[in-house]
């Protein structure tokens, strides 16, 4: 069986250890609310490239400033989505907390989510995927590349900020 290391005292744990710290009843609930997050996370992903897709192909802005322009305003309606969802569904509990105070901590978290996803999409877009591969593709792996890399950041910021305690 493969062991692992403790971080906390260094001593070797067996996989099924790990396994059953899950079945721990705040580790399964975490466990529980993180699946929650990544549908969530999965819905505003399909809303963000659907409405990035429509106005980069269908409204035509496809210069280099529209590009960019659609993704904030993609990324933006998903922020929407995904406060909605994650207050009603991921951490039902958090509705007994002061709703605006926890949409502006969403926000803040966002917004920072929001520049490095527009630094990522547009290096990876302008200086990688358009060297080599067709508008439509490059768009498309630009984006995941910076939806990847902002879910872990959004996901540990709200967590420790927003829904601290729940």
């Amino acid at each position: 069986m493969q062991r692992i290391l403790s971080t906390s005292d260094k001593r070797p744990l067996s996989l099924a250890t790990v396994i059953g710290f899950v079945k721990k009843p705040k580790a399964k609930k975490e466990a529980k609310r993180f699946v929650k997050y990544g549908i969530v996370g999965v819905l505003g992903t399909i809303i963000d490239f659907s409405v990035l897709n429509f106005l980069i192909f269908v409204v035509g802005w496809s210069t280099p400033f529209g590009k960019l322009l659609a993704n904030i305003v993609s990324t933006g309606v998903a922020i929407i989505s995904n406060f909605v969802c994650h207050r009603t569904w991921t951490f039902p509990e958090s509705q007994s907390r002061n709703r605006n105070i926890q949409l502006i901590q969403f926000i803040i978290v966002s917004i920072v989510g929001l520049l490095l996803n527009t630094i990522i999409f547009y290096l990876a877009s302008h200086y990688f995927f358009e060297l080599f591969l067709p508008l439509m593709i490059a768009i498309q792996l630009a984006k995941a590349t910076a939806s990847a890399v902002i879910l872990v950041w959004n996901f540990g910021a709200n967590r420790l900020w927003t829904y601290r305690g729940l």
